[in-house]
């Protein structure tokens, strides 16, 4: 086996365990779900095996990703970016730009109408609204954002976002996982 096809396959079952805990599942709510033994995939999410073709097809199912997506195989030269969109259990539909596990992340979300839940959890966001309008909910107060304008606050603060009306609202929405803040550059004009 080569080096490459090596590496690829060693990546699999980390991926895996991220893909498993970033959708909220045990072990054994994903190997029920894939209708694997939980050892087989605990297995594959240690390195210890490799997974085999006929388990990759029911876990890319049950994690809602394509097979491309969950093998990350090797580029092929083609420059284009393939994005997978994901519903989201609160509602509506995120498609992330990025994939940079423990890094600023970047959302591209659709977000339907849907009541108010405040959520806390470590982190940053920043917030740009590309159509729509967008009513955010920050502690005991209240926003409403229009298209160009967005917001940046601490994720521990008690927060909620989604449409500020019956229509869906189009938002770009950065994200560091750490309190990471997006670095904003800013040339200087040369005056004359």
């Amino acid at each position: 086996m080569d080096a490459e096809t090596a590496a690829v396959l060693e990546a699999i079952g980390p991926r895996l365990r991220r893909l498993r805990q970033s959708r909220g599942l045990t072990l054994a709510e994903a190997s029920v779900r894939a209708g694997c033994s939980i050892s087989a995939l605990s297995r594959i999410e240690t390195g210890r095996r490799h997974p085999t073709l006929d388990l990759l097809i029911p876990l890319a199912r049950t994690y809602e990703v394509s097979l491309d997506g969950l093998i990350a195989a090797p580029e092929t030269g083609d420059p284009r970016v393939h994005l997978e969109p994901q519903r989201l259990l609160a509602g509506g539909v995120a498609v992330p730009l990025t994939r940079y596990p423990g890094r600023v992340q970047a959302f591209k979300h659709v977000l339907g109408p849907r009541e108010p839940s405040l959520v806390i959890h470590d982190g940053h966001a920043l917030i740009y609204v590309l159509a729509g309008r967008m009513r955010l909910i920050l502690g005991a107060d209240e926003y409403v954002l229009d298209p160009g304008e967005n917001v940046e606050f601490d994720s521990a603060t008690p927060h909620w976002f989604g449409p500020a009306d019956d229509l869906s609202v189009e938002i770009l929405h950065l994200f560091g996982p750490d309190g990471e803040r997006p670095i904003t550059r800013v040339l200087a004009s040369a005056s004359r």
